[in-house]
């Protein structure tokens, strides 16, 4: 089964980093995405990002790094063939939030949402914050 990893990875954590190892032990196939959030603004430029997930998933040979900047997640899985999309949560503000993008992947696409619980030794972790400590 292929599951997509989406995120807008500005910068690339060692959260996410977690989450992608996880989830490439639960997956045949693990695509981790960087999406377009029209909330953020972008810091690092795609490519850059890019790059540093394709760095964090070089020991991971089930993960493949793609990107997808112009339309909805639920139109990449429709083309992609992928009905399962992974996200990890921090906490209960995360998941409230993701619960309704959760619904609407679902009622638009029939795509499902598996929640990854953050490691509780990363979940402070954010990319705004690591942002501003550099």
């Amino acid at each position: 089964m292929r599951a997509l990893f989406p995120g807008s990875f500005d910068p690339v954590t060692q959260g996410h980093q977690d989450i992608l190892r996880r989830a490439a032990l639960l997956f045949d196939e693990v695509v981790v995405c960087v999406m377009f959030n029209a909330n953020k603004t972008g810091r690092f430029p795609v490519t850059d990002r890019l790059d540093q997930l394709r760095a964090a998933a070089t020991e991971l040979s089930n993960v493949t790094v793609d990107s997808h900047t112009g339309g909805l997640l639920v139109d990449y899985c429709s083309r992609a063939g992928i009905d399962v999309v992974i996200r990890g949560v921090r906490g209960v503000p995360d998941l409230e939030y993701e619960m309704s993008m959760a619904r609407m992947n679902h009622e638009l696409a029939g795509v499902e949402t598996v929640f990854i619980a953050a490691d509780p030794a990363l979940a402070h972790i954010s990319s705004t914050l690591v942002t501003a400590m550099s």
